[in-house]
């Protein structure tokens, strides 16, 4: 039987591995703490309700799976932001709100950043249980992104950079 090669969890993590969990599990709890804010000066329901989904079926599950992971792993956890109050839209002055596309922009940002580190831990992993999570991760993150895709082009938020025709030689 080669290295690496029997029951993946009780394989040790290699530094790469640690440095990457404890990174993505850092990431994920900035995540939920903005997530909440921008949920806050949200006044869109479609994009309230996609932040209460990201929140719920992403974000949460990933932060308890990543801390379980490191907790086996007897890896010492990141401090995690407190969580932010509910606030009013209205309570927020309106200079100070954050704008319905700038959220949605934030949060495409946020997804797009996620993907790549999810595919950088995937790619570095010797533990294929920390592959396989990180892979789970990845294809929830590029659903999550499609349908943000889809809320963007509905409500006209979606930002284009200018189209390149190729002009006709006569």
């Amino acid at each position: 039987m080669g290295i690496l090669s029997g029951n993946q969890q009780d394989e040790p993590m290699h530094y790469g591995e640690v440095f990457a969990v404890w990174s993505s599990l850092a990431a994920a709890q900035s995540q939920q703490t903005a997530c909440e804010v921008y949920y806050n000066h949200a006044g869109d329901d479609d994009l309230k309700q996609f932040i209460s989904d990201m929140v719920q079926d992403v974000v949460k599950p990933s932060i308890k799976e990543t801390e379980q992971l490191l907790k086996v792993n007897e890896v010492t956890l990141p401090p995690a932001p407190p969580e932010r109050a509910d606030a009013s839209r209205q309570e927020i002055p309106q200079g100070a709100r954050i704008l319905d596309p700038e959220i949605s922009a934030a949060l495409a940002k946020d997804i797009t950043t996620g993907l790549v580190a999810d595919s950088q831990i995937i790619g570095q992993a010797t533990r294929e249980d920390i592959a396989a999570l990180f892979a789970r991760f990845h294809m929830e993150k590029v659903q999550m992104g499609q349908r943000l895709l889809r809320i963007n082009k509905e409500k006209g938020w979606l930002l284009t950079p200018p189209l390149h025709v190729e002009k006709v030689k006569q």
